[in-house]
């Protein structure tokens, strides 16, 4: 949901998903002179609770003295930016959000414009796109607020698990337990198929009688071994599928097809693994589709991989049954399945992402290709976001991956272009904020996993692009793949739009902190012209204009 409103001279866009409200604020710069920032009030219409949102940083001179990591009203304290978002927000809420620009002296703050903005947050069930997003924070600040210094599975009563979820665990076992023996069947393709707990539902399931097969990734020790030995545990040998052929490639697939009474009805795809770390660890989104005619893509896909077919003639059959859509693409989904047997599936993604207009934003979890450096480079949009987990694909120290750091680099430093890479707060002498660590759920991807692109989200005909690949040459020619490119959803649009900014600001706040030196005090909030860049040509601006949508 999308709502924005005018007073004073004051713009505020409100942007509602499930559990993110963004909120784009604009000020004429002229009005902008003495600005201290801006305050923001919330009121939960439908809890019947109000208080002012809180923030990390406060002004030197009315100070409290809080210890490290606490937060500060900003009513008192307000927020140098002229973007914020709501992280607490609850599905299926209504929030009245209540803006307001301040000037003054810390010690008197003084009201220059005021505006509010309703709105009601997306509900998660029931849709015909179902989105569910983990945490995708387990080094955070907030975990360390919550639980302390303790792995998940240290905490009492599995609440750090649940915390990690964030629902997503809890939709993924809600698909298998509600099917109904004689009813429903289960399809499902794994790549990482080993969380003995989701394991044991899927048993559970089958022994009441539902039909359920699998097709899991039975190639090179990771994750084959950790497969076998996992499905042997559950007992599930008799209902699974070794993916063996191809054995330098990767069966990438996560997906589960829902059949009723023989006709394919949902599916359940994206980019999380069905393993711990998949799970509760890295970022990673999971999207239910319920489209029978999806489904039943999905299932002919399934039937295919079943076969364990060599790469060559896999490569025929799916090419049989998706082919690549035409820009522009065609309303509602559109499904591209892999492994194909040339690159045309990604130089279209390359091309639907040089089509963006206001904005693009994607992920990229090992690197960026070539075609997106070139999109990065050339694109018109006047806002350009990456969120990486690192600079580089895997790659030997050397000159190669300084090159590609370099080349990173270059395209960092163009205004349109803001790319945020994740990393954790190290404790130093510093940095004035909480202690932070990693879970050990993961190795090879510690933060962000995620596999999506938006193009144009906050206009009138946003795309979504998500799935399993990770946008590279391996995932388009080599692997079992699969991605649904979603147009003209507003409501999808949204939520992907809310929790990429989460991310995004999540990681970019950790990555600033490397560029401080050890002996630097924590910088509190400024009483100069901390507004200025907002305006011209910068990312600061651009930032601005976007997420206001100011002309």
């Amino acid at each position: 949901m999308r709502v924005s409103n005018t007073s004073g001279g004051l713009k505020v866009q409100a942007i509602a998903g499930t559990y993110v409200v963004m909120l784009g604020f604009d000020l004429p710069q002229a009005n902008c002179q003495g600005l201290l920032g801006f305050s923001i009030h919330r009121s939960d219409v439908t809890e019947n609770e109000a208080y002012y949102l809180e923030a990390m940083k406060a002004f030197a001179e009315t100070d409290p003295g809080f210890p490290a990591g606490s937060l500060y009203s900003t009513r008192d304290h307000p927020i140098q930016s002229f973007q914020w978002a709501d992280y607490s927000a609850k599905p299926g809420h209504r929030y009245v959000y209540t803006v307001t620009a301040l000037n003054g002296t810390p010690a008197n703050l003084t009201p220059i414009a005021s505006i509010a903005v309703t709105v009601d947050t997306e509900i998660r069930i029931g849709q015909i796109h179902e989105t569910y997003f983990n945490r995708g924070t387990a080094a955070s600040q907030e975990y360390v607020r919550r639980f302390g210094d303790r792995s998940p599975d240290k905490v009492a009563n599995n609440k750090a698990f649940e915390w990690l979820s964030r629902g997503l665990y809890e939709a993924m076992t809600e698909f298998i337990s509600s099917c109904v023996p004689g009813t429903h069947s289960l399809r499902i393709a794994a790549y990482e198929f080993n969380y003995g707990k989701l394991l044991d539902v899927i048993k559970m399931a089958s022994d009441a009688g539902v039909d359920i097969q699998i097709i899991y990734d039975a190639r090179k020790p990771k994750p084959g071994d950790d497969n076998r030995i996992a499905v042997a545990t559950a007992g599930l040998q008799n209902i699974c599928t070794e993916r063996t052929e191809g054995a330098s490639y990767i069966s990438h697939n996560k997906f589960i097809v829902k059949i009723t009474n023989g006709v394919p009805e949902e599916v359940w795809t994206g980019g999380t693994n069905f393993s711990d770390g998949g799970i509760f660890g890295h970022s990673n989104v999971a999207h239910v589709v319920k489209d029978r005619a999806v489904a039943g893509e999905y299932l002919a896909y399934w039937n295919e991989l079943e076969k364990d077919l060599k790469s060559p003639a896999m490569k025929t059959a799916v090419e049989a049954l998706t082919a690549v859509p035409p820009i522009p693409v065609p309303a509602g989904v559109s499904v591209i399945f892999s492994p194909r047997k040339s690159l045309n599936a990604l130089n279209f993604y390359g091309n639907l992402a040089m089509s963006a207009v206001d904005g693009l934003f994607m992920t990229f979890a090992f690197g960026m290709n070539s075609v997106f450096k070139n999109v990065y480079q050339n694109s018109g949009a006047r806002l350009r976001m990456a969120l990486m987990e690192k600079a580089t694909r895997p790659m030997e120290e050397g000159p190669e991956k300084t090159a590609e750091e370099q080349a990173i680099q270059t395209l960092r430093n163009m205004p349109e272009n803001i790319f945020s890479i994740g990393d954790f707060v190290r404790v130093n002498t510093f940095d004035g904020w909480v202690k932070e660590r990693l879970t050990g759920l993961n190795s090879n991807v510690r933060y962000v996993h995620n596999k999506f692109m938006l193009v144009d989200p906050l206009g009138s005909d946003p795309i979504v692009v998500v799935g399993s690949a990770n946008f590279s040459e391996a995932s388009t020619k080599d692997n079992d793949e699969n991605m649904i490119v979603i147009r003209g959803n507003k409501r999808v649009a949204d939520i992907y739009m809310g929790e990429y900014m989460r991310l995004f600001s999540h990681f970019s706040f950790r990555e600033s902190l490397k560029w401080r030196k050890p002996n630097d005090p924590p910088k509190p909030l400024r009483i100069d012209d901390w507004w200025a860049d907002s305006f011209g040509n910068t990312e600061r601006s651009s930032r601005r204009q976007f997420f206001s949508n100011a002309a």
